[in-house]
């Protein structure tokens, strides 16, 4: 739990918002920002590169650049970004199977 801890800043990473959804829709394959984003849906052009850009930072995802007009840039998941597709795709599973019972404990209390 301390906030100085490496393990800290690798779970901040994976628990942001965009992260999952950009691992699941790259675990398909290689993908164009265009193709992504809509993939992804209702993402922002401007936080989709900030998550892209962190996720290239730290090791999970790379971008590929073509020399070409118009220039062509792709992304696909590294060898650390694909080992997060088991853990990414164990929490989807069990989001699709409690949302009824999330959605109600929302309604409940008034969310």
């Amino acid at each position: 739990m301390d906030p100085n801890c490496p393990s800290r800043l690798v779970l901040d990473r994976v628990a942001e918002k965009w992260t999952g959804l950009v691992i699941i829709a790259l675990a398909e394959g290689t993908l164009r920002f265009g193709e992504l984003r809509e993939r992804i849906g209702s993402v922002s052009p401007k936080v989709l590169s900030q998550t892209l850009k962190g996720l290239e930072r730290d090791g999970m995802v790379r971008r590929r650049v073509y020399a070409e007009v118009p220039s062509r840039v792709e992304y696909s998941l590294t060898e650390l970004g694909s080992s997060l597709r088991e853990p990414i795709r164990a929490v989807q599973l069990w989001a699709e199977q409690h949302a009824t019972s999330v959605m109600a404990a929302r309604e409940r209390t008034g969310d």
